[in-house]
């Protein structure tokens, strides 16, 4: 919240600096006219020019975010850049010269001829906020640039937002006070003056900071409290209050294959998906003469990836005889909702049908979902004839994919079932009930945290777990930042410690700030794994996290029974998000 308050008070505060003297009179000859003839125009070219500019260096941040997953230099040097314009206003006005004769060329293109007019006041405030860019520049360059450096998420946009909203505020105060204002602005300019040289000068020291390679803690407690924190936040909004992973319910069968199975409703519109991958746009009407599989699943849910063997190989065997599976990509955590995750989890789980990314939860909403994974079975017609919730009964399953291709008169449908045979993450979950259920790390739906202290919110802590837990009870050991969705190491090393009782242990990770690689260690009952490690750990344990998903720790070999796992994290960063089981 702190850092939305800041960038509201960096745009009102841009208005004292010098740079600003000359667009002053144009703003103040808007005093007293017509508002939607002058200053309504005004706002409206100075926001479209805003606008543009934080289009141009939001771009140049998503190429930061790329360079500092292999080249953590170029986002050092771009952060010096403009911490230096903010310390030097000179330097400032150099660089962004060529904008700033723009701004002088539009103001006389729209002066005292055309103010009366509305064009001409939108050129005005064209003209203004290129003059402005030596001021609002460098602030607004910092803001967004750190921001992206985190991803380019909703977080950008409301930084944006509030840097804009505190200059506008500046600038309406301008114009509705006018000239009366003049002298108090320039009393008031070396005051702001050395309110930026003292933010420069903090942005070069920060970067000194982590070129040393002592940033470590300092992003930590800078990013994880704040960023995921907020798109966790609007996701929250949006999910509706009973959304359930399939694993924790017990059976979730709503329909047999049965010659007069009953119509549950109609396909919903398709519309609201933020990107389509494997396919072009979707409609109901492009599907109708088909038979539909509307598959609601996400890349980090292990009941998700257990159902992947099926809904592939259902894709593939029927896909030449009328059958269009569909997979709903609908975000639990916030890092799902990011595309190139997105896009990056269906190339390595080798999905090759079509997926709808429902980053917003607009199909979710429209089929009333409540669960991952979910399955509607839609006719030829478009009419909804059944639903699957949750892993299983998968030869029900399929005998309603075959038996809707035969009333759709296909013909030449292949008959049996698919004989899945995952492995790793996508292998079949253990047969006995008794395995322990899946337990989220964050605060915001965190159970049997034992630690002590107990849980200090969006804050750093150092922890230690007690001497013994009981099945299903888990601690952090270490400095550690909680916030509402995961846990978040502030420096190396810590542990998470969990008393457990299934055959597979899986955990929901992610790297360090800025996608840096983690290395780390798990032990069962304080001995190397052996050969109960996972698919991503070897016989010592040894692992690092390299990408935000689902990562298979433990799968014991011999027989099940309650044992104490142990994750030791060698480098800062790690984020912790949920453990799943099976």
């Amino acid at each position: 919240m702190i850092l939305f308050v800041l960038s509201y008070l960096a745009g009102v505060l841009t208005i004292l600096s010098p740079c600003i003297l000359p667009i002053l009179p144009f703003v103040f000859s808007r005093a007293g006219q017509p508002f939607v003839r002058s200053t309504l125009p005004l706002l409206a070219g100075m926001a479209a020019t805003f606008a543009l500019l934080a289009s141009l260096v939001t771009v140049g941040g998503a190429w930061i975010v790329a360079a500092n997953n292999d080249a953590r230099i170029a986002a050092i040097l771009v952060l010096a850049v403009f911490g230096l314009m903010l310390l030097l206003p000179e330097l400032a006005g150099r660089l962004l010269q060529p904008v700033a004769r723009l701004g002088g060329r539009l103001s006389g293109l729209a002066g005292p001829g055309s103010s009366g007019s509305a064009l001409g006041s939108f050129g005005i405030g064209v003209a203004t906020g290129l003059l402005w860019a030596p001021c609002a520049g460098p602030i607004l360059g910092l803001i967004l640039t750190g921001a992206a450096l985190q991803g380019l998420t909703t977080r950008t946009l409301l930084l944006l937002l509030c840097y804009a909203g505190g200059a506008a505020t500046a600038l309406a105060i301008a114009v509705l006070v006018g000239g009366r204002v003049f002298a108090a602005l320039q009393r008031s300019l070396g005051a702001g003056e050395w309110i930026r040289r003292g933010l420069g000068a903090a942005v070069l020291a920060a970067v000194a900071v982590i070129a040393l390679g002592l940033d470590s803690r300092v992003l930590t407690q800078w990013s994880i409290a704040s960023t995921t924190q907020l798109e966790q936040g609007l996701l929250e909004r949006l999910r509706p209050a009973g959304a359930m992973m399939g694993g924790s319910m017990s059976q979730h069968v709503a329909s047999e294959a049965a010659p007069a199975s009953p119509v549950e409703g109609e396909l919903p519109a398709l519309t609201g998906a933020t990107a389509w991958i494997n396919t072009p746009p979707l409609t109901p009407a492009s599907l109708r003469g088909k038979v539909v599989l509307v598959d609601f699943w996400t890349y980090s849910c292990i009941n998700c990836l257990r159902t992947l063997p099926y809904v592939r190989g259902w894709a593939e065997k029927y896909k030449d005889h009328g059958l269009v599976v569909l997979g709903v990509h609908t975000p639990e955590f916030a890092f799902e909702k990011n595309l190139d995750n997105v896009q990056r989890a269906i190339r390595q789980l080798h999905i090759s049908y079509p997926v709808a990314v429902d980053s917003d939860y607009a199909i979710w909403g429209a089929f009333l979902n409540n669960y991952w994974p979910a399955h509607y079975f839609i006719d030829a017609q478009g009419k909804i004839r059944g639903h699957q919730f949750g892993e299983g009964d998968y030869e029900a399953s399929e005998r309603m994919i075959q038996q809707l291709l035969a009333e759709a008169g296909y013909h030449g449908v292949p008959g049996g079932v698919v004989a899945a045979d995952g492995s790793g993450v996508e292998a079949a979950q253990d047969a006995r009930e008794d395995r322990s259920q899946e337990t989220y790390i964050g605060y915001a739906r965190a159970e049997n945290f034992k630690s002590d202290p107990q849980v200090v919110r969006d804050a750093p802590a150092t922890y230690r777990v007690p001497g013994a837990l009981q099945v299903d009870q888990w601690g952090l050991e270490g400095a550690w930042i909680i916030a509402g969705e995961q846990a978040t190491l502030v420096h190396a090393p810590g542990r998470i410690v969990f008393r457990f009782h299934a055959r597979d242990l899986h955990l929901v990770l992610g790297p360090a700030a800025g996608g840096a690689p983690v290395r780390f260690r798990v032990s069962l009952d304080g001995a190397e794994p052996g050969v109960d490690h996972g698919v991503d750990t070897d016989a010592h344990g040894e692992g690092v996290v390299r990408e935000h998903r689902l990562y298979q720790l433990i799968r014991q070999s011999h027989d099940v029974r309650d044992r104490t796992f142990r994750v030791e994290f060698l480098d800062p960063g790690a984020q912790s998000f949920s453990f799943t089981f099976g």
